[in-house]
Parts: structure tokens; sequence; C-alpha cells
């Protein structure tokens, strides 16, 4: 992680502890790391945690993990398309199953202009050389 990367991500999580009016030893606690090492990373200090305490920094906050990972330079693993995951999630269901999973999921994701059953906007398309 850059020096740069590394106050990005700690101001950010500052200002999100500030605006959920929690204290260092709050953060530090709901989130089960070292209240200096978040009093370091705030003050945009090397030494940054790894991913699996930004991991825990960010579910105590309540932010988007991605988001914390991408102000730190840690790459977001590609999530599949929602029916590669759900019959690799839960291929234990029954075939009958899933389909209803996946025909219930597509109504309520259809009036919000989301395709369920093909790659998002952009998402299958390779950069153009």
């Amino acid at each position: 992680m850059s020096n740069e990367q590394v106050s990005e991500l700690g101001r950010y999580i500052q200002a999100a502890r500030l605006e959920r009016n929690m204290s260092l030893h709050q953060l530090a606690r709901a989130a089960d790391v070292d209240r200096a090492m978040i009093t370091r990373l705030e003050r945009g200090l090397r030494g940054s945690p790894g991913p699996e305490k930004i991991a825990r920094i960010a579910e105590a906050l309540g932010l988007d993990l991605s988001h914390l990972y991408e102000r730190a330079g840690i790459p977001v693993p590609e999530l599949p398309s929602f029916t590669p995951y759900l019959r690799t999630k839960y291929g234990q269901l029954p075939a009958d199953v899933l389909d209803q999973i996946e025909s219930y999921a597509s109504k309520l994701a259809r009036p919000h202009g989301i395709n369920l059953s093909g790659p998002a906007p952009g998402e299958d398309e390779a950069p153009e050389t």
C-alpha cells in the first residue's frame, strides 16, 4: 500500500468513525483490532493493516468492504453473476428449487432494470486494444 493510499484510507475510516460518533476505543473493540493500529492508520502512517483487519473495520463501521479495499489498493475479486453464484453456493438444493429462487430474484430485479440472466453492462466486455 502506498503512502497516499494509507493516507486516503485513514482519512476515510476516520471520517466514517466520527460520523458514527465512535471513539477510537469503541472502533478498536468492535473490530477486534489494536487501537494504536487504528490511530496510526487514521494518521496515514505506514504499517497499515492487512485485508482481514480492514474487513473487520469495515464491518464495525458498516462500510462497504470493496470501498475500503479500493482505497487500500487491495484487488477486489470479480464476483460471478447471480446464476453461477446461486448454483455454486447452494448446489445442494434440488434443481427445481434453484430454478424457483432464480425466477423470483429475476422478477424482483426486473423493475430496477437489472437482468440476472446475463452479465451486467460492461461485465463481459474486453478492453479495446
